[in-house]
């Protein structure tokens, strides 16, 4: 239920994806998907369905490769390549194979076929418990709903790409292709009832800077065309007819937004130092091969964390070593000499590919627990192998790392370097260069992990501390299920002494310790990692200039005191209140710059 003042204003809370604030009246889209009725056909009449089907999907095609021309000259490659999937649902074997079965066998039409076996792949991946899989249902709706469309002939009810007056959008769902195509000039930002930060549409809507927020529940079906409404993209609020009092207050916030960005960009080659001149390393993590730009645009001190894995989605074929070389090598030569860890293939889990050549004859029941990172390259030689000697060859740039994930016990480690060894031995043989002193180090996102970090940090020069898995396996929660989100903790005493346990055994043995996961950007946990003794943060590259702004208005002595109460504190809303404060202390016009 939205909460309402007496002065008839309405508040809709959601997820922020993307920031800025907009004012503006309000343009409602319906949610896009047609109602289609079950129609029976004549036995004589299913090949013509089979080819109006084939018509259907080369139209659909058609306008998939229309769409990303046009982003790409909009936005750029990067973004253009999130509709190379929408291409790949068109040629899924499974799903066309479904649907031509359904219209020869139950003698139907080709949109109500595409429809239901389309719907029944959705629903299987809404129910598995992992947002990745769960973000791409979207891109899956979308694709079917432009194919029954164009099946039925139907036209959009709207054309955003051509609206005359500009309004704030406010929709059920906005399809990755729709929110492509929303014209800037037009569009102020915009909010849906369902949707997360890593959605396809959430994506968009940054790189097309659009104020977005999503996750707004049932707002689409309480609000109406040509009302007045603010939307704020840094704290996720929709405030439906707006008072003057609350313009005012979002005016003042503009300015102090805007001397805020002033100052974030005055720090941007200064070192991540402490006012009592303890320095940490603020890297960024990145998954694409032109994302070097990125991170020298925010300030960051290298790559924390590349994740290899988005070389082999979207695609039915392999990446061949060259082409990962060129990818790996292209980071590292952008950032030279500025360090840049990469991840070994974290495949599996919520990221398993369709490409040939990979074994997926049996479905898991626990695909977090079960056959993925590490694991999977093991037993998939030859795929790692290749990544490993492409690895091996971008580091004659000399300013790679190797990073392994997953990584449970010392057998996973040891087979893992000997693979690293024979590598090495084959590129030597062939006169290829490399860094033979390349260093390697592990991630610890396991409890087993932790427990045994002595023994890794023996084997090693750096760890990683993965906290999205380490908190999920530690807790026994999955965060995605709204049932028990609430236990998803990351200041969790439990999580705060594992992490403390595997920074400590880091240092015993001369060797770093960082964190790549989520917590590492989460402003109102800074002090406390930095407490906890920390030497290296891994963030999105957007929030590498705050998180550096936080650091240097902190004391570590400070820290180090909070760091102390926790390790000994039962309630981790204690913790995290007390971190909160230091940095509301430390840095009052961060968040003051963000919210009412």
């Amino acid at each position: 239920m939205p909460e309402r003042t007496a002065m008839g204003e309405a508040t809709f809370r959601g997820i922020p994806v993307s920031a800025g604030v907009c004012v503006g009246k309000i343009l409602v889209l319906g949610q896009q998907r047609v109602q289609i009725e079950r129609q029976a056909v004549p036995e004589e009449d299913v090949p013509r369905q089979l080819e109006r089907l084939e018509q259907g999907l080369l139209a659909t095609r058609q306008q998939l490769h229309d769409i990303q021309h046009q982003v790409t000259q909009a936005m750029g490659a990067k973004d253009a390549s999130i509709f190379e999937a929408h291409v790949l649902v068109l040629d899924d074997p499974t799903l066309l194979e479904g649907v031509t079965r359904m219209i020869a066998d139950e003698k139907v039409t080709a949109e109500w076929a595409f429809h239901v076996v389309a719907e029944r792949f959705a629903n299987t991946l809404e129910s598995l418990p992992d947002d990745y899989l769960r973000e791409r249902v979207a891109d899956l709706r979308d694709v079917a709903g432009r194919v029954v469309n164009n099946l039925l002939g139907h036209e959009e009810a709207v054309d955003v790409a051509n609206l005359k007056a500009p309004c704030v959008v406010i929709a059920h769902d906005l399809a990755p292709s729709t929110t492509a195509r929303l014209d800037k000039k037009m569009v102020l930002g915009f909010g849906t009832d369902v949707g997360g930060k890593t959605s396809h549409t959430a994506i968009m809507a940054r790189s097309l800077r659009i104020p977005a927020v999503v996750g707004l529940q049932n707002v689409s079906h309480q609000i109406h065309t040509g009302q007045t409404v603010l939307l704020d993209g840094f704290t996720g609020l929709v405030i439906l007819n707006p008072t003057d009092q609350t313009l005012f207050q979002y005016g003042q916030i503009e300015q102090r937004q805007k001397s805020f960005e002033e100052r974030l960009r005055e720090i941007h080659d200064q070192p991540a130092v402490t006012l009592d001149g303890a320095q940490i390393t603020l890297s960024a993590n990145v998954e694409e091969a032109t994302d070097g730009a990125e991170v020298k645009l925010a300030g960051g001190e290298g790559v924390g964390l590349f994740r290899t894995e988005f070389l082999f989605l979207n695609r039915s074929t392999l990446p061949s070593e060259e082409e990962q070389y060129q990818a790996y090598r292209q980071v590292a030569a952008d950032l030279k000499p500025a360090p840049v860890i990469i991840r070994t293939l974290d495949l599996g889990g919520d990221k398993l590919p369709n490409l040939v050549g990979i074994a997926q004859d049996t479905a898991e029941m626990n695909p977090f627990l079960g056959w993925r990172a590490i694991r999977f390259c093991l037993q998939e030689s030859a795929i790692f192998r290749a990544q490993l000697r492409a690895i091996l060859r971008a580091s004659a740039e000399g300013n790679v790392k190797l990073m392994y994930p997953m990584i449970s016990g010392l057998e996973e480690l040891t087979q893992s370097n000997e693979l690293v060894e024979q590598c090495k031995a084959e590129l030597r043989t062939a006169g290829v260069p490399f860094d033979e002193n390349i260093e390697i180090g592990a991630m610890i996102e396991i409890p087993s992990a932790v427990m045994i970090a002595d023994s890794l940090a023996k084997r090693v020069k750096f760890f990683s501390i993965g906290t999205n898995d380490l908190i999920q396996y530690t807790l026994a929660v999955d965060r995605l299920n709204e049932k028990i989100a609430y236990l998803y903790d990351p200041t969790h005493p439990a999580v705060l002494r594992l992490i403390k346990h595997t920074v400590d055994a880091a240092h015993r043995h001369g060797i770093w310790a960082g964190i790549c996961g989520e917590i590492a950007s989460d402003p109102a946990i800074v002090p406390l990692l930095l407490g906890l003794g920390v030497d290296e943060l891994s963030i999105t590259p957007p929030l590498v200039p705050p998180i550096k702004y936080i650091v240097r208005r902190l004391k570590l002595a400070e820290c180090q005191e909070l760091a102390r109460f926790a390790l000994e504190c039962e309630s981790s809303a204690e913790i995290l209140a007390r971190s909160q404060g230091i940095v509301s202390r430390a840095a009052p016009d961060l968040f003051g710059s963000l919210a009412l």
